[in-house]
């Protein structure tokens, strides 16, 4: 139940998500249980597999049990060498999947790259693409007809509790005008906080993932509530 005095504000174009990797995995249950009451929308999963990038996080089976068990949607970001295949993940109780463009070794355009989007939506998921912070925004031109939402990277990925990169904001800028009329959104991840969500929403990022800022919060709730009232204020 939400605490008194507090309305659970539902209808916003905004979409939150905690990343579960910045949790106290000593303590993941009660990490779920904050983030239901929250009211935010999800659960984002950091997969690291410690070749993409230098950390290791979990595999499948750890966020197939939060999944099936949690009742919440999830997105799965995989930062993991694309080259053995994304095959156990599509099995997985989430409803989005997202891999890095640049996990094949460079950012030219890719038919592997197409050919892993085609397989998460014929797994039943939407799929999106992740950039870098040193990835342009124009690297995702190529795949703006195969995928339903672009992850943008606003650190460096690996480690949870970094700083926000201020230029993230022109790349959210460039990719809002290329999606155009398109329904794709717009994902941020990294360095997300009281201090700068404003101008990420403003920017036009719809679906924020929110960290270490999320689980030290006093009041994550009235937090949550802000960040989805803003997106109703948009709408009006």
């Amino acid at each position: 139940m939400p605490a008194r005095g507090k309305v659970l504000i539902t209808e916003s174009n905004i979409k939150i998500a905690p990343s579960i990797f910045a949790a106290d995995f000593y303590s993941i249950g009660e990490a779920v249980g904050l983030i239901k009451r929250s009211g935010a929308d999800g659960i984002h999963y950091d997969v690291m597999d410690n070749r993409f990038v230098p950390n290791i996080s979990f595999g499948p089976k750890f966020i197939a049990d939060v999944a099936s068990k949690c009742g919440l949607p999830g997105d799965a970001h995989l930062m993991i060498d694309l080259a053995r295949g994304i095959e156990p993940y599509l099995s997985l109780p989430v409803d989005l999947i997202t891999i890095h463009i640049e996990a094949f070794g460079d950012i030219s355009p890719d038919t592997r790259v197409r050919e892993m989007l085609g397989s998460i939506r014929a797994a039943g998921k939407k799929a999106g693409i992740s950039v870098k912070p040193a990835t342009p925004a124009d690297a995702v031109i190529p795949y703006l007809d195969n995928i339903d939402l672009v992850l943008v990277m606003s650190v460096e990925p690996g480690f949870s509790g970094q700083k926000f990169i201020p230029e993230s904001l022109d790349k959210i800028r460039r990719l809002r005008e290329m999606i155009g009329e398109r329904k794709t959104s717009i994902q941020v991840d990294g360095g997300v906080s009281r201090d700068n969500y404003k101008l990420l929403l403003d920017a036009g990022a719809d679906f924020l993932v929110i960290g270490s800022a999320f689980f030290n919060d006093k009041d994550p709730q009235g937090w949550m509530n802000t960040i989805k009232l803003k997106g109703i204020v948009q709408n009006l």
